[in-house]
């Protein structure tokens, strides 16, 4: 049992309470810094292995990644610490920033995860996001927050509408598994009935065999699947506003410091805050390195023309697979057997009333990201017309050309497997997307096939061929 510490007034005390107040910051920074170390492991093993949709392989939604993330932006829920400096307003800031960062990296993560699990953490990181964006408003109403206002108010904005994209992924991804593991066995059987009718088994026709197999599973993978969902990149161009936004925040409270009535004195975290802000800066720009990529190659702007065309078509058109699950959901009956007729009638109305709110709501968010990826195209597609007007004046077209047409030459002579190519509707603009993707890391691989022998296995067939001839002779 402690001393009772009590003035001699007999009031308690508390003079001692905020001593530890550093120490939590440093445990808060360590907790950012294992978020940015995360994120960048999941960049380094993208860019490592070809992999440019950045497969999330170390930083996931799950229980540990949501732990982290609570932690790291403790400061953005504390609601009566005084935070009268420049770096502890930052701090608050880049809080938000963070999360708005955290949740557009779990985007690609969805598909790996079981439906109960999958569910289960997308309710904790929505009372987490919920309560994120209540104690901010709280904070600002009571001058705990007192500059970069509007910054927050965008935040909070921004947290709400990636929380309703992750939602908004995570109700097709069950409908979406089942759609491509029913073409992949389609597909599968067919690459099969060809394999078998083949009379004579050579090295090229088993590179095609397996190059078909391999595209199948390619195209289907979970990661790749839940990153090239058009909900993913509108969640990348919300999450490069937040950085954006955070980084001009940044500028101007070191730039034009004299523009901002920042006040004097110290927090209760003293000098742990310019260590946390500092590390949540690192983890915001590592974190955006992955969904900037996945955008890039989203919005189709190495693709042919007919690509925008049919994203113009289709934008206020939303495919089955996105409301699937809510339908089925919605045809269900529900099993109250304690209640009466009109407990029955009235709880079976309020479920339809609920889903098919659900399902408005569901609409609302594909056409917003399918609004938000054709101008995402648009700008893309002027910024390169400028490029290409600028390589015209530095009369660097002929260099361009002869590498084009030396690229076209490569990838003629490689088979056409588009047909095993397994693609979601709506999808068929991206096929000649994710069959280069396929052909660069098969051509990689091949490459670091041939650097690197596999010299042991090579070792251990020459020691199995010597003890047969051994049990031949005897």
């Amino acid at each position: 049992m402690g001393k009772i510490r009590c003035t001699i007034d007999g009031n308690l005390n508390d003079s001692e309470f905020s001593q530890p107040m550093p120490w939590i910051g440093v445990y808060v920074a360590a907790a950012s810094a294992a978020c940015a170390l995360g994120m960048a492991m999941d960049a380094f093993h993208g860019l490592r292995h070809r992999k440019f949709w950045f497969p999330c392989s170390f930083f996931s939604l799950n229980a540990t990644t949501l732990t982290l993330l609570a932690v790291a932006t403790k400061l953005s829920v504390d609601l009566n610490t005084s935070m009268p400096h420049q770096q502890d307003q930052l701090t608050k800031l880049s809080s938000a920033a963070l999360i708005c960062t955290v949740i557009a990296n779990f985007m690609p993560s969805l598909g790996l995860v079981e439906n109960k699990e999958l569910l289960m953490n997308i309710m904790a990181l929505g009372i987490f996001v919920i309560t994120a964006i209540v104690n901010i408003g709280i904070q600002l109403a009571t001058g705990v927050i007192y500059v970069f206002f509007k910054e927050h108010i965008a935040f909070m904005f921004l947290m709400l509408v990636l929380l309703l994209l992750l939602i908004s992924s995570a109700v097709t991804i069950p409908t979406t598994k089942h759609y491509l593991d029913l073409k992949y066995k389609k597909k599968y059987k067919l690459a099969n009935k060809e394999c078998n009718i083949m009379d004579t088994c050579t090295t090229e026709k088993l590179k095609y065999e397996l190059m078909k197999f391999w595209t199948m599973a390619y195209t289907s993978c979970p990661h790749l699947v839940g990153g090239r969902l058009v909900t993913c990149t509108a969640s990348v161009v919300f999450c490069l506003m937040s950085t954006g936004i955070y980084a001009d925040a940044m500028f101007r409270s070191y730039i034009l410091h004299k523009s901002f009535n920042f006040c004097s004195g110290d927090s209760e975290y003293k000098w742990s805050t310019t260590l946390i802000l500092v590390t949540h800066t690192v983890a915001i720009g590592v974190g955006a390195v992955a969904p900037a990529s996945r955008w890039f190659r989203a919005i189709n702007f190495d693709c042919p023309k007919k690509a925008n065309n049919a994203c113009k078509v289709k934008l206020f058109k939303v495919e089955n697979y996105w409301i699937r699950i809510l339908l089925q959901w919605k045809e269900c009956p529900l099993d109250f057997r304690y209640c009466g007729r009109h407990g029955r009638k009235f709880a079976h109305k309020s479920k339809n009333k609920l889903l098919d709110l659900c399902i408005l709501v569901q609409i609302m968010m594909v056409s917003l990201s399918k609004l938000v990826q054709l101008v995402s195209i648009f700008s893309v597609s002027q910024s390169l017309i400028y490029c290409r007007k600028a390589i015209k004046m530095l009369k660097c077209n002929s260099m361009v050309s002869s590498l084009d047409t030396g690229l076209r030459s490569q990838t003629s002579s490689k088979p056409d497997l588009s047909c095993y190519a397994l693609h979601l509707e709506g999808e068929e603009a991206l096929i000649d997307l994710m069959m280069q993707s396929n052909s660069d890391l098969v051509d990689h691989w091949i490459g670091i096939g041939e650097k690197k022998q596999l010299k042991h296995l090579l070792r251990l067939l020459e020691k199995l061929k010597s003890i047969t001839w051994i049990q031949r002779s005897a």
